[in-house]
């Protein structure tokens, strides 16, 4: 499966419990479709280039939310329903392209060069101090 971004523009004025439930609706429908949301990440207030017009007035301002998940490549289909809900300005779904994973991400010779991340411990028998007894301190001087 993919990996997809989608980016959602909120109006404004859109309180943090809705915006929540509409963040969980698309996770729920991502799920029912056998995919997985990676993160959910909210990227606050934006300042909008030119306004975007709406039934109930124009806006240009917005809160933008980052949905990253993985799914099967007819989400884009499925996710139009977003174009009816009044609590967004606008929302775009991106695929991320070669982008590689686990054993994938070292290429062909995965297996040793996850070698190279090992390092034995070093004996440590030369960092040994003998001088420990000077930086004793008596209790009986530190009473004043």
């Amino acid at each position: 499966m993919p990996p997809y971004d989608c980016m959602l523009l909120f109006k404004p004025h859109v309180k943090k419990e809705a915006l929540m439930d509409l963040v969980a609706r698309v996770g729920k429908h991502v799920y029912r479709r056998n995919g997985v949301v990676t993160s959910v990440k909210s990227l606050g207030d934006v300042q909008l280039g030119y306004g975007i017009k709406k039934l109930d007035g124009r806006f240009y301002q917005g809160r933008l939310m980052q949905v990253s998940m993985m799914a099967t490549p007819d989400i884009n289909k499925e996710l139009h329903y977003l174009n009816k809900e009044d609590r967004l300005l606008r929302w775009l779904l991106v695929k991320q392209r070669d982008v590689n994973f686990g054993l994938d991400f070292f290429g062909d010779d995965g297996r040793t060069e996850l070698r190279n991340f090992y390092r034995k411990p070093e004996d440590e028998d030369e960092d040994e101090d003998d001088d420990d007894e000077e930086y004793e301190v008596n209790e009986e001087e530190t009473v004043n």
